[in-house]
């Protein structure tokens, strides 16, 4: 098995060749996986669960926590909906995902164009061209899950003040959501 991994990817891993699986082992193994991947989503997860290791590893190194609901009569989704309480990013779809990590990774991912970006007026006039662009630009960043206002500064290419002032003239439209630790999202 671990030929044809590598026939066609790679291994990790701590443990010598030959190292046989253990369930003391796991927990350093899923720190491997959770800092290899940009974020990890925990579909089910007990209470205490390796799941919930993995999700508190991804944490601690940054990387982006998701979670699906279940019910909360059911105890496989206790973990998760755990996780939703604490700010993991709620998935119901692949988009909730694709829509978090797009900023990261600072590319689009395939999917149907974006409505056109909402025209904003001050004292009856409209903003001019420049201003507008920065609009659509800083608002097409923008999703339902929260992303942090120094990766739209970024993201955008904007000064740090345009895009402050874009996200108050969103935030005045009824259009965004202010989240702690300077996060930001559609509403």
């Amino acid at each position: 098995m671990l030929e044809d991994i590598l026939e066609h990817g790679v291994a990790v891993s701590e443990m010598p060749l030959g190292w046989g699986p253990r369930a003391r082992d796991f927990p350093r193994r899923n720190r491997l996986i959770s800092g290899l991947a940009v974020g990890v989503v925990i579909v089910e997860a007990a209470q205490r669960s390796g799941s919930l290791i993995t999700a508190r590893f991804a944490l601690e190194q940054g990387r982006e926590v998701f979670a699906v609901p279940g019910s909360p009569l059911d105890p496989r989704a206790q973990g998760a909906n755990s996780l939703l309480k604490q700010g993991a990013t709620l998935v119901t779809e692949a988009a909730d995902v694709i829509t978090a990590i797009e900023p990261i990774l600072g590319r689009n991912f395939a999917r149907p164009a974006p409505p056109k970006a909402l025209q904003f007026e001050a004292d009856g006039e409209a903003e001019p061209e420049a201003d507008g662009h920065a609009h659509g630009d800083i608002a097409g960043l923008l999703g339902p899950t929260p992303v942090a206002i120094d990766d739209l500064v970024r993201l955008s290419g904007a000064s740090a003040a345009t895009v402050r002032r874009v996200l108050l003239e969103l935030e005045l439209a009824g259009r965004i959501e202010r989240h702690g630790g300077g996060l930001v999202s559609m509403n």
